[in-house]
């Protein structure tokens, strides 16, 4: 039999303005978590960046050296027709990379974001938690929302536990003995999957804003308000995307990594993509949605299928593409902070980029089926030309790895000594980008070494993805050691 606590969601008191007078003094009590940690640099992580560097420079020096056999390959591809259209070919890929790059600067320099609104003027809204196998991670979760600074008359917590094997449901209850009314907790009698946690908490929740927060993140004392608001603003806003920074950033290498790449990718790329109305994707840490939004197009989300089969991953892609079809904007917050853990092993790693690479081949052909087309007023040049890139980039990738080979059998020092001056000069972007952004020059490092690290390990995710685009399964779900 299923179990849920014996609460009423739908009783009035939720957002009513007698709030629990005990559970505010617990929630009040409470700091405010502190996440933004400088990495500690001991002998590894020095070892780690001087190799680095050392790769890096030396291919500068190695091309320097090996400009005779550059020109001489230079001249031979130039002698055949073949060569002639590989050459061509490439230049033509560098001049749209760098012409959309820039396209992205341009919009990036004129995004702000929309500052919040009053406490008078904030929306109710429902903020919902599913989890599975994530132990007391779960609990930090809940309690660093009870503990935002959004008027708890108009606030609802819902967690949902989905089949969980491990005590994910203990720390669930004991954040519910803690806060009281300010949390509504319910447990699926099996593990179905993240969506229908998902459509579960969109059922029982009251709110005019839905919020979903993944149950291994926390977020700052004024986010939920700075993720509520742009609703209130402006009324074409369907959905809004948080901005994500990795929470166990502070030893393990490979989330050291990714925070960088992190930074690029939510504050520069998605502030490019909110000017034109068109997040493509609203992340599963940290998302809002309009409920109306959300209520038109939630059958249709919760059956979705891909070549015959359930969809039971991206779901967060997917109702970003719903959402945009019914002609709404969505928006990037960059002021609504959300911080996450992300693998620390490459294993947990490989699989996560599969599963969200699986997800983007389907979504983009989703996508397709409405971007080209009247879908909303206004220009609608803007999210074309952002899909036909999610295009360029997948329909490449099989022809840019068989070139890869090729130069990597018959011409291994030039193909080495020049992908590493690639990485050179186009990781100084991201570099650049995290340091002005975090005033923090050697964390932004690591943007270099990532480049390395996925270039040299990671580059078959996309390949891979689309020959298994059909297949099912979340991949990373294990479970974690109990505390």
């Amino acid at each position: 039999m299923e179990k849920t606590q014996t609460l009423d969601v739908n009783s009035s008191y939720l957002f009513s303005e007698t709030a629990s007078t005990s559970t505010k003094k617990i929630v009040d009590k409470k700091e405010e978590f502190a996440p933004v940690k400088k990495g500690r640099f001991g002998i590894w992580e020095y070892s780690i960046l001087s190799l680095t560097f050392l790769l890096l420079f030396s291919s500068v020096y190695a091309v320097y050296l090996l400009q005779p056999k550059f020109e001489q390959l230079h001249l031979e591809r130039m002698d055949t027709p073949w060569g002639i259209f590989i050459i061509g070919l490439g230049l033509f890929l560098l001049a749209i990379k760098l012409s959309f790059l820039t396209y992205l600067l341009v919009l990036y320099v004129r995004y702000k974001p929309i500052k919040s609104v009053t406490d008078e003027k904030l929306p109710t809204c429902t903020i919902i938690v599913p989890a599975y196998n994530e132990g007391q991670l779960v609990y930090q979760t809940l309690h660093s929302l009870a503990n935002s600074d959004y008027p708890h008359e108009k606030m609802q917590i819902i967690a949902i536990d989905d089949g969980s094997k491990d005590d994910t449901w203990s720390w669930i209850k004991r954040a519910k003995e803690e806060l009281g009314d300010r949390v509504t907790i319910c447990q699926q009698p099996e593990n179905k999957g993240k969506r229908h946690a998902l459509y579960r908490g969109f059922h029982l929740g009251t709110g005019e804003i839905f919020i979903t927060v993944d149950s291994d993140s926390v977020v700052k004392t004024d986010t939920i308000r700075n993720m509520a608001s742009p609703f209130i603003v402006n009324d074409q806003c369907g959905a809004v995307a948080g901005n994500v920074r990795v929470l166990n950033n502070e030893k393990a290498l490979i989330p050291r990594m990714l925070n960088v790449s992190f930074v690029f990718s939510f504050e520069f790329v998605r502030s490019a993509q909110s000017m034109l109305g068109s997040v493509l994707c609203t992340p599963g840490a940290l998302s809002a949605y309009r409920r109306k939004a959300v209520m038109a197009c939630l059958p249709e989300w919760i059956n979705q299928t891909f070549m015959g089969q359930p969809s039971d991953i991206g779901e967060d892609r997917a109702m970003t593409n719903m959402i945009l079809k019914q002609g709404f904007h969505v928006l990037f917050q960059e002021n609504a902070y959300v911080y996450t853990n992300i693998p620390k092993r490459y294993k947990n790693l490989y699989k996560m980029f599969i599963r969200w690479e699986r997800s983007n081949v389907r979504e983009n052909i989703m996508m397709s089926k409405f971007a080209y087309s009247d879908f909303r007023e206004g220009s609608k040049i803007g999210p074309r030309i952002l899909l036909t890139m999610q295009w360029f980039k997948l329909a490449l990738s099989y022809p840019l790895i068989l070139l890869m080979l090729w130069f990597v059998i018959n011409y291994p020092t030039l193909f080495l000594s020049s992908t590493f001056l690639g990485i050179l000069l186009f990781s100084s972007v991201q570099a650049f980008f995290f340091a002005k952004r975090n005033k923090n020059i050697p964390e932004s490092f690591w943007a270099y070494t990532y480049s390395i690290f996925y270039a040299f390990t990671l580059f078959w995710i996309t390949p891979y993805a689309i020959a298994t685009a059909n297949r099912r399964g979340w991949l990373t779900r294990d479970l974690v050691p109990k505390k």
